[in-house]
């Protein structure tokens, strides 16, 4: 079977299922390149345990986890379908690395999967295993639960992180006032992630907050951040990087998007 990339997508603002501009287009084109895959395990910042938990259930339920937002976004649903299957395969993948998993036979998708795969897989006919993180481990934990999902990219499965690469919504609303001024640090903090990525520099990537500049303004907490990492760990070591796309949406989110190529 042909090797899969795995990906790291943005998931913007929820309006961005309505608005997908160049960066829901870039994804689109993505995943129309890919080969037939035989199951897609996504992580969003907006499941989050104590554990590492896979969702189990055959059929996902779409999960409207926002509020304040126009009506037309609680109207749209993903109709994606699971594969018990495929769920025991990730979680006896993510036991065998060593690390703590549980199964959750009633996790549907939040937001941070849903709006990503609705644009990217329409059709939803490749079944979801939602894979959660655990904010708590921070990226360290992240990049471990990407290696332990490694395994499975040569199995037909396509590894997904969703988030964005700078989240602080207390900004958002400072800049709206301002006048809609991006702070620098929306453009520099992407690009010193991207300069680490390239050049494989993986121990300044697992202590960016105390390398990187302004970390802590661009990620007061890291939720957001730690689904690149699980996507950077599943394609292994020194993969092939694609910086597919950069941007900012919303004056403070970055809609960076990768693919990692995993090495013969």
């Amino acid at each position: 079977m042909h090797r899969l990339p795995t990906l790291f997508v943005p998931h913007g603002a929820p309006t961005f299922a309505l608005d997908p501009g160049t960066a829901g287009a870039v994804m689109q084109q993505t995943a129309a390149t890919l080969p037939k895959l035989r199951a897609i395990v996504i992580v969003s910042p907006h499941w989050d345990t104590e554990i590492a938990s896979v969702g189990s259930a055959t059929t996902l339920t779409t999960i409207h986890d926002f509020h304040g937002f126009p009506h037309a976004l609680y109207e749209l649903t993903y109709p994606a379908t699971g594969s018990t299957e495929a769920s025991h395969e990730v979680s006896a993948a993510i036991a065998r690395a060593g690390l703590p998993v549980i199964e959750a036979p009633s996790q549907g998708l939040d937001h941070g999967a849903w709006i990503p795969l609705r644009l990217m897989f329409p059709q939803a006919e490749v079944p979801v295993i939602p894979v959660s993180v655990q904010s708590h481990l921070g990226v360290q934990g992240a990049y471990a639960l990407g290696c332990a999902l490694a395994p499975l990219v040569d199995q037909g499965f396509l590894v997904i992180g969703s988030g964005n690469l700078t989240h602080n919504l207390g900004d958002y609303r400072i800049a709206r006032q301002n006048g809609g001024r991006v702070p620098a640090y929306v453009h520099d903090f992407p690009d010193w992630l991207a300069e680490k990525i390239m050049q494989r520099d993986i121990s300044a990537l697992l202590n960016y907050r105390q390398q990187a500049p302004d970390a802590v303004r661009a990620h007061p907490s890291d939720e957001h951040l730690q689904p690149l990492y699980v996507a950077l760990g599943a394609a292994g070591n020194a993969p092939r990087v694609e910086r597919l796309h950069t941007g900012v949406s919303d004056y403070v989110l970055a809609m960076d998007a990768y693919a990692f190529h995993p090495l013969h």
